[in-house]
């Protein structure tokens, strides 16, 4: 097809991969033929999966169903990791297997907030596997990464700037963002993340002006998973499994999106300001 007649300009940011979606096995047998389905579809052949809340940042147009779940932030000796649901044991129905899950800030927090879109097969999604949960740097998300080795550590040193930080698209000094891979295993895929540090972080931690109305479970759990004005969520676009981006693509502004997150994809907006608490099904992972 000549580029010309592609039904997503290049403007748009639009990457040409859904072909590569359609169908995947890395789905766990999921149809997309519609955003709901990847809501939906469940399998009684694997384990962790089910009806699902959880707390993320909000989906605020497009087609997404919802938004991209939180990741509680850790801070170790300026080194920044997302925090891992405590590991045990459960048995149900004659079967036992692991669960990762434990309350933050009065939340129910589990490794099944992240069990949708073939994440749920990745090793490093899987409750007990040997993974490291430091949020380390991925190649290609923003020029100021290439100053650091794709692997290395976030630090928190590598945001001093972030109340001024900008980089032409949208306005200047709302936070300063960063790619990351998480859980990384030897043997499979990281789960990809986003990191922010902004001022409004802690805004919203404390129910400031505009926050003051947000229900108190999301606040609580907000003011216990943001650290010194950090917050992450794993990047994985709820409507295609796209991979969007705060502040990352120049044709945001053509939607009124460049200072939200945006997907290039199918357009759908997220606001990393705006937590809500929701529910979906959450795909089960292999056992």
């Amino acid at each position: 097809m000549p580029v010309d007649e592609d039904k997503y300009p290049s403007e748009t940011g639009r990457r040409r991969f859904v072909r590569g979606v359609v169908g995947s096995a890395a789905l766990g047998s999921v149809s997309v033929g519609t955003a709901a389905s990847i809501n939906l579809a469940t399998s009684p052949t694997g384990a962790g999966g089910g009806a699902t809340q959880f707390i993320g940042i909000e989906n605020t147009d497009g087609p997404a169903p919802r938004g991209m779940p939180i990741i509680p932030i850790e801070i170790e000796n300026g080194e920044l990791k997302g925090k891992w649901p405590t590991v045990s044991e459960r048995t149900e129905g004659g079967r036992t297997f692991s669960v990762a899950e434990e309350e933050v800030g009065g939340t129910l927090y589990s490794s099944s907030w992240f069990q949708y879109c073939g994440v749920q097969q990745y090793k490093g999604a899987q409750p007990a596997a040997d993974a490291d949960n430091f949020f380390r740097s991925s190649a290609g998300s923003f020029a100021w990464q290439n100053r650091k080795d794709p692997g290395a550590k976030l630090l928190v040193s590598d945001f001093e700037d972030y109340e001024t930080w900008g980089n032409g698209i949208g306005k200047s000094g709302l936070g300063k963002p960063a790619g990351a891979n998480w859980r990384v295993t030897e043997d499979g895929r990281p789960l990809p993340v986003q990191v922010l540090r902004s001022p409004e972080v802690s805004r919203l931690a404390n129910g400031e002006g505009e926050y003051s109305e947000l229900p108190g479970s999301v606040l609580n759990f907000v003011r216990a998973a943001t650290q010194d004005n950090f917050i992450a969520w794993l990047n994985k676009c709820t409507h295609f499994c796209c991979v969007p981006g705060f502040k990352k693509y120049a044709g945001s502004e053509k939607f009124g999106a460049e200072n939200d997150v945006y997907c290039p994809c199918h357009q759908s907006i997220y606001d990393v300001f705006s937590p809500v608490q929701k529910q979906f099904t959450a795909l089960p992972r292999p056992e």
